[in-house]
């Protein structure tokens, strides 16, 4: 069965993030030990490893970085992302290719430098994969996804980030023992709450 898009869902992830800081009001002002929470989307463009061309879609992340942590941790975080490649296929890609990802994994963020900031990541996701039409016979299956990735983001203006994100993944054991190596980039921007005690 195919996900749908994560448009509904990013705009009720939006929605709430966006009354976030009117609740906020009530509660003691900000400390340092304030986690650091994040919410953004973009557009990606992948190579599936499957025809060799490019597949377009949209990207959603969620991270969360504790700030009460050993020295040795700093930087250490989580992210949730969920991927839906589903449109702009190049010529060269099955017209019906579909590859959907969702799941998370850990990140590490590098000490700021001025208004740029490098992460690496290691995700492990659940992955569907269409590349027929609906009906009898194999046209979809479903693997867990292994990701391993680098970033860069830039700050634009206040708490908003632009993010440039690559991934490499690993789907196991398609059609015996093939393995698939789609890789690509997003690029989009990121909400960073409580920005200021970043450091």
């Amino acid at each position: 069965m195919r996900m749908k898009p994560y448009l509904g869902l990013t705009l009720a992830i939006l929605f709430v993030c966006a009354t976030y800081p009117v609740l906020a009001q009530t509660a003691p002002t900000a400390t340092k030990y304030n986690p650091q929470f994040a919410i953004g989307a973009g557009v990606s463009g992948f190579n599936p490893d499957w025809g060799h061309g490019i597949i377009m879609g949209e990207t959603v992340w969620i991270d969360y970085s504790p700030t009460r942590v050993p020295l040795l941790l700093k930087g250490i975080g989580l992210e949730v992302e969920l991927r839906d490649l589903n449109f702009d296929r190049t010529k060269t890609v099955p017209p019906l290719m579909v590859q959907q990802t969702a799941g998370g994994g850990v990140t590490y963020t590098w000490r700021r430098f001025n208004n740029i900031r490098p992460y690496g990541k290691f995700l492990e996701e659940f992955g569907g994969l269409t590349w027929g039409p609906s009906g009898p016979g194999y046209h979809h299956d479903t693997r867990t996804v292994t990701i391993g990735g680098v970033g860069l983001e830039y700050r634009a203006w206040r708490n908003v980030w632009l993010r440039a994100d690559y991934e490499y993944q690993f789907w196991p054991d398609l059609f015996g023992d093939k393995t698939l190596d789609p890789k690509g980039f997003t690029l989009g921007a990121m909400y960073h709450f409580n920005s200021s005690h970043f450091h």
